[in-house]
C-alpha cells in the first residue's frame, strides 16, 4: 500500500497563519494537520504501507520537507517529497507522484481530518469516502445506485442531485490504472475550469467497467478556515482525551487547566484559567489571563488577556483585553 498526499496548496484561507508555513503544517491538539490525517489512514488499512508521497511546492523549502520524510518515518514507512510547483488541478497534482502510483493506492488531500471506524477492502476497485452535508452546492458529490454503488460524480450542483460530499480521500485498487487515466487527461489536454480534474479520471474509469464504492465517515473535519481548525481543535481533543495531554515539563502555576487541553513542553501558566479546547505549544507563558477554545502556538507570551475561540502564532506577545483572534506569527500587541 501507498499513501499519496497532495498538498501544494498554501492555504489563503487561512491566512496570516499560512504565511509562514503551508496549512498541513498548522497543529491541531499539538500535531500538524497532516501528521493526524497519516496516523488515522494508517489505522484505516490491514495492508502495511511501505511508501508516502508529499506533492508540495518547491519554495516550502527544505525545512518543511523534512518534518514530512519525519512524519513517514514515525509511521514505519518510507517518505518522498515530490513538486508541484504550477496549480493546474487535482488529477496534475496526484500524477506528480510519478511511479508510486502503482498496485494499491490512498489518496488524501492534506486539508481535512476525518473521525471513523472503518477499513478498507482492498478487494473492490475504488472507495471514495462521503459526508453527508446541509448543502451540497459547495462540493463534488456522488449519485449511488441500489447497491451503493457510485454511478455519477458532479461538482458543486446547482440543483439537488444528492447530498454525499467527497471528503478527498480515496482508495484505487490499481495506482497504475488510475495514473494512465490521468495522463490521458494531460495528453489530451481536458480541463475544467483550465483544471485538470481528478473526477474527470474516475469518471473515465467507471465508463470502462471500474466500480466505485461509497466509504462514509462518523466525522469530516475541515480546517479551511479559523473558525473551522478552532473547532477541529475541540473535536480532536475530545477523541484523544484519555491520552496525556499535559506534558510533565509544563509549569503550573496557580492555576487551573480544565479539559481537555494539550499542553507542550516548557509551557508556562501563572496565575491563569486554561481550557476547555485549548492547545499550546512548547515555551509559551500565559499569566494572569483566561484562555478557552483557542489554538496558541510556540514561544508566545500572553499577559491580562481574556481570549476565546482564538487562533495565535508563534512567537507573538499580546497584553490587554478580551478578544477573539486570529494573530500570526512575530506580533506584539499592548492594548
Amino acid at each position: 500500500m501507498r499513501i499519496i498526499i497532495p498538498m501544494a496548496g498554501w492555504g489563503t484561507r487561512l491566512r496570516p497563519h499560512t504565511l509562514t508555513i503551508p496549512k498541513p503544517m498548522l497543529p491541531v491538539a499539538g500535531k500538524p494537520i497532516v501528521q493526524r490525517l497519516v496516523e488515522d489512514l494508517i489505522k484505516s488499512t490491514d495492508q502495511k504501507v511501505e511508501d508516502i508521497v508529499f506533492i508540495i511546492r518547491e519554495d516550502f523549502g527544505k525545512a518543511i520537507a523534512d518534518q514530512l520524510l519525519a512524519v513517514a518515518k514515525s509511521v514505519g514507512s518510507t517518505g518522498h517529497i515530490r513538486y508541484q510547483d504550477v496549480p493546474l488541478g487535482t488529477a496534475h497534482a496526484i500524477l506528480c507522484a510519478g511511479d508510486f502510483l502503482e498496485g494499491n493506492v490512498i489518496v488524501a488531500f492534506a486539508d481535512t481530518l476525518f473521525r471513523s471506524d472503518f477499513k478498507i477492502d482492498s478487494s473492490t476497485d475504488g472507495v471514495i469516502w462521503v459526508q453527508k452535508v446541509a448543502d451540497p452546492s459547495a462540493f463534488g458529490v456522488v449519485k449511488l445506485n441500489a447497491d451503493n454503488v457510485i454511478t455519477d460524480f458532479v461538482e458543486k450542483p446547482k440543483d439537488f442531485v444528492s447530498d454525499l460530499a467527497i471528503i478527498g480521500i480515496y482508495y484505487f485498487k490499481d495506482g497504475v490504472y488510475l495514473r494512465r487515466e490521468m495522463q490521458y487527461l494531460i495528453d489530451n489536454d481536458i480541463k475544467q475550469k483550465g483544471e485538470f480534474w481528478l473526477t474527470d479520471a474516475m469518471e473515465r474509469m467507471k465508463t470502462q467497467g471500474a466500480k466505485f464504492h461509497k466509504g462514509e465517515v462518523v466525522e469530516w473535519l475541515d480546517c479551511g478556515n479559523k473558525d473551522a481548525t478552532v473547532y477541529t481543535n475541540q473535536r480532536v481533543l475530545e477523541f484523544i482525551k484519555n491520552d496525556k495531554l499535559v506534558s510533565a515539563k509544563a509549569i503550573v502555576e496557580n492555576s487551573v487547566v480544565l479539559h481537555p487541553c494539550f499542553i507542550d513542553d516548557d509551557v508556562v501558566l501563572k496565575n491563569s484559567v486554561v481550557g476547555p479546547y485549548v492547545s499550546i505549544g512548547k515555551g509559551t507563558i500565559i499569566e494572569s489571563s483566561v484562555v478557552k477554545n483557542s489554538i496558541i502556538q510556540s514561544k508566545t507570551v500572553l499577559k491580562n488577556k481574556l481570549i476565546e475561540n482564538s487562533m495565535i502564532g508563534n512567537n507573538v506577545k499580546l497584553e490587554g483585553r478580551m478578544d477573539d483572534l486570529s494573530v500570526g506569527d512575530c506580533n506584539s500587541l499592548v492594548q
